[in-house]
């Protein structure tokens, strides 16, 4: 008996260990390094191609809630994030090709995991099979996918530039992070004046932007947390200083006081030799890049190790196909797992696949599925994919809003959040006691 799995990125990766933890064969397919997409560089699983940043680090989020559940799962991902961990002040981050190595031999290493690398071009019927082919499918398995759910939804995700952190003109820039929390080196912060920031802007709203040849360019889909900041840009003077560039919590050494607008830059590796300009997910020529960004007087002189680009991402209406087991309502035999779901997020994704693989273990020992709470974030994340009501349904992140409300009304924000994650991590260990 083996299941498999189509697809060695996050949620596949994360599916293919907790398959191979149930004592059941698995079969890992990844088309890497023999055919790769436009956005992968590297051989290696699981690899991040946006940020590095698996966000909040703290349980009393809703993204360190989510980790935290899948470590009380022993997830492969988050036993490897937490070994490679960079300076990230209040977030976890990784050493992108640390993470990724870890992750890849890890999984080579597991006697019950095959790797075969090859390209799926149809949906596998020999087995229970769990596809996390990821928002850039392959466009031959891709149509066997539309052509089974009848509706596919495709819009594209921007990544961020890296810089050389040598590159950075540190007499224009400063170490802090937001209030002082998590360190003072955990970003590098690139201050404006206003009127360096309104040059900034109107350059930027008027740069030139790299063509799409297979999406309607005039309306492309692109997730909300994703959007090239040409396009926040072009929404009004100050809607960068309120998202991507707001300086709340920084005070400018030099001048003691707050800067006009504010760009960060995280870390990217342990010895912190690259630096990713954190909100600036792009898709502008990579000339107009350098040229736009280089008005940032830190940025000046910046040497590119990634310029920012654009890819395709597709996703199922999955309310209508899958169910909270991430299992096709109408093929139980085979599952979904990662963005293609409409989970929005590395860890989200990776969680997708935790799920998945443990589903796909428990259909072929013969049990019945693993349906968490609603009122944990793993389980939220899963009822929302599968029982989302709205018309348009739309990618979603690890969010407290997709949790059941409190019983308590708890007016502090902070008070509240530690409230959800204490009844969340209540309720998923009564059960991991049940199983």
């Amino acid at each position: 008996m083996y299941i498999n799995v189509i697809g060695a990125g996050l949620a596949g990766c994360e599916a293919a260990w907790q398959i191979a933890k149930k004592g059941i064969k698995v079969r890992l397919y990844e088309m890497k390094p023999v055919k790769k997409t436009p956005a992968h560089k590297s051989d290696y699983f699981c690899e991040l191609i946006c940020s590095n940043s698996l966000k909040a680090a703290r349980v009393e989020s809703a993204a360190g809630l989510l980790k935290e559940e899948m470590r009380r799962f022993g997830s492969l991902l988050m036993e490897a994030a937490d070994c490679c961990a960079v300076p990230a002040g209040g977030a976890l981050a990784v050493d992108r090709d640390v993470f990724s190595r870890t992750v890849t031999e890890k999984l080579k290493a597991h006697p019950l995991i095959e790797i075969i690398t090859e390209e799926i071009t149809d949906i596998p019927r020999d087995a229970i099979t769990v596809i996390a082919t990821g928002p850039l499918t392959s466009d031959a398995l891709a149509d066997k996918i539309s052509a089974l759910c009848g509706k596919g939804l495709h819009f594209f995700d921007a990544a961020a530039p890296i810089v050389t952190a040598e590159s950075i003109d540190m007499s224009c820039a400063f170490t802090a992070s937001r209030y002082d929390k998590g360190g003072d080196d955990a970003y590098i912060n690139c201050p404006l004046n206003k009127e360096e920031y309104e040059s900034f802007h109107a350059a930027l709203v008027c740069a030139e932007r790299a063509p799409r040849h297979d999406v309607d360019v005039m309306n492309p889909k692109v997730y909300e947390g994703c959007m090239p900041v040409e396009i926040l840009a072009g929404r009004g003077i100050d809607t960068l200083r309120f998202g991507p560039m707001k300086p709340v919590g920084l005070k400018d050494p030099r001048t003691g006081h707050r800067p006009w607008a504010v760009v960060q830059l995280r870390t990217e590796n342990s010895d912190k030799t690259m630096y990713n300009l954190v909100g600036f997910q792009t898709n502008l020529r990579f000339p107009e890049q350098k040229r736009v960004f280089g008005m940032i007087p830190a940025l000046k002189n910046a040497e590119y190790v990634r310029y920012g680009v654009m890819h395709r991402n597709t996703f199922l209406d999955s309310p209508r196909l899958l169910g909270a087991d991430y299992a096709m309502r109408d093929d139980p035999e085979l599952f979904f797992a990662g963005q293609m779901t409409g989970v929005e997020g590395y860890m989200e994704s990776a969680s997708s696949g935790m799920l998945a693989g443990i589903n796909a273990a428990l259909r072929a020992l013969g049990q019945p599925p693993l349906i968490l709470p609603a009122d944990t974030m793993t389980g939220a994340l899963a009822g929302y994919i599968s029982g989302c009501t709205s018309k348009d349904f739309q990618p979603m992140g690890a969010n407290l809003g997709i949790l059941p409300p409190l019983e308590e009304h708890i007016r502090d924000k902070k008070e509240r959040a530690a409230a959800y994650a204490e009844r969340a991590l209540r309720s998923l260990e009564n059960k991991l006691q049940m199983l």
